[in-house]
């Protein structure tokens, strides 16, 4: 006869599930831990990695402002072209539609040629008219007061809803890069005080930066600025104002007394060129910003400024890889142990 196998008692059976439960828990607990901590500590050291080397996640380059056969032109205009006085201009002088031109003599156009009413100043308007059109449209933008002096602005595009005007110095600072760009808005007038400046540093160049005006511009005596001016009315620079860039005026007068308007080329890596602007029967030379030289100034100061990103960055990407590496290793470890 077959004899019973004895039964374990309730109690140990409980004692043996109770114990398999907790050990399952445990084991659970440490994957769930191992993974929270490969997932902050290489998480972290990305975002760091990010910020170090300057890619911030929602940025976007501006893209260029096309001027197409408009480019050469240091003067453009709608209806006349007036000088008084020894200016030199370095680059087209156009006009179209209207038929006079003045003041040259005294006034020297140093380089390029003359468009008066001719198929090239006609194209050059129109292709004035889309690359104003361009600048009008750029979004998104940062809106700025009345007044930019005192400014240390980055590559992007900025709008004032109204008037826009320089007081003393803005500063527009390229981060390095010899693409960076600086549109500027205004709704309505752009106004210079006498002897205000626009600096160019790091890597900046005025090539890159355009001002699209809603009405006319006024630059005040003496005063240096940098970049191209696309008006929808009239440009007017004051005795002795000088403009690293373009005075494109749409529909109305450009008008010049004793300055100086050199139209500028872009240098691809930032450096290593230079524009020498006569005034009078001196001459002065302007450097073009290198990346990650000291900051100068139409006519300026220096300014100095260093960047340790590129390494940091770096270094942030080898430690992401190091850590998450260990962090997968011990993460495997508590698995195994469990």
């Amino acid at each position: 006869m077959q004899k019973n196998s004895p039964r374990e008692p309730l109690g140990s059976m409980s004692t043996v599930t109770l114990a398999t439960s907790e050990r399952f828990s445990r084991s659970q607990g440490r994957r769930h831990a191992a993974r929270r901590r490969f997932t902050v500590v290489f998480g972290s050291i990305s975002a760091l990695s990010l910020v170090a080397l300057g890619m911030p996640a929602a940025s976007a380059a501006s893209a260029p402002i096309n001027l197409g056969t408009a480019e050469p032109y240091a003067v453009l205009a709608g209806s006349t072209v007036t000088n008084t006085g020894p200016s030199v201009i370095s680059g087209n002088i156009g006009l179209y539609p209207g038929t006079s031109i003045t003041g040259f003599p005294p006034g020297v156009q140093s380089l390029g040629v003359t468009h008066k009413t001719d198929t090239a100043a006609q194209q050059a308007k129109s292709d004035l008219i889309a690359a104003y059109l361009s600048a009008a449209g750029r979004t998104p933008f940062n809106t700025v007061s009345a007044d930019l002096g005192g400014s240390t602005l980055t590559p992007g595009q900025y709008q004032s809803s109204s008037s826009m005007g320089l007081t003393g110095v803005v500063t527009l600072n390229g981060g390095g890069d010899a693409n960076a760009k600086f549109i500027f808005q205004a709704g309505s007038t752009l106004t210079t005080a006498s002897g205000s400046r626009v600096f160019l540093e790091n890597g900046a160049q005025a090539c890159n930066v355009f001002w699209q005006v809603g009405s006319s511009a006024t630059l005040g005596t003496t005063s240096n600025f940098v970049g191209t001016i696309l008006a929808l009315q009239s440009i007017t620079l004051n005795h002795g104002a000088r403009i690293m860039g373009r005075a494109l005026a749409r529909n109305a007068a450009v008008t010049l007394d004793d300055n100086v308007i050199t139209a500028p080329h872009c240098s691809i890596t930032g450096g290593g060129t230079t524009t020498t602007i006569a005034s009078g029967s001196t001459s002065t030379t302007t450097p073009v910003i290198p990346n990650g030289a000291p900051g100068t100034g139409f006519g300026g100061t220096a300014h100095t400024q260093s960047s340790l990103f590129i390494p940091i960055g770096l270094g942030a990407l080898g430690l992401a890889g190091l850590f998450g590496s260990l962090a997968w290793k011990n993460r495997r470890r508590s698995v195994d142990a469990g």
